[in-house]
């Protein structure tokens, strides 16, 4: 499970590559510089947290902190799509593809948790 929400992680990583980049994962412009930065940090601190999942499934000893950190970023980004709202399709395919993130979390914990 940690490998599908590892690449769901890592699918932003596209976007440290600049505003273009960014617009087509989201579907808004990103034409001003200080954005530009934030938006393409972001990027990275995708690809951190993927490499982390990718890790995490094949060493045990860090899944318990991989959990907490995928239910932390999926939630959140969940919990703000669903309550601002009026989002684009691009952004609604990421809001999917974190509830299926979520789905895999859930059941990666679920057997973790019984295997204890």
């Amino acid at each position: 499970m940690f490998i599908v929400v590892s690449i769901i992680h890592l699918l932003p990583l596209y976007g440290m590559f600049g505003g273009d980049h960014l617009n087509k994962l989201y579907g808004i412009p990103i034409d001003e510089p200080n954005l530009t930065i934030l938006m393409r940090h972001r990027a990275v601190l995708f690809g951190l947290l993927g490499i982390f999942f990718l890790y995490a499934a094949f060493q045990p000893t860090v899944q318990a902190m991989a959990f907490i950190a995928g239910f932390v970023s999926v939630l959140s980004f969940l919990y703000l799509a669903w309550s601002i709202g009026g989002y684009n399709s691009q952004v609604n395919r990421v809001f999917i593809a974190d509830i299926i993130a979520l789905i895999c979390l859930i059941l990666g914990a679920s057997v973790y948790v019984y295997l204890l």
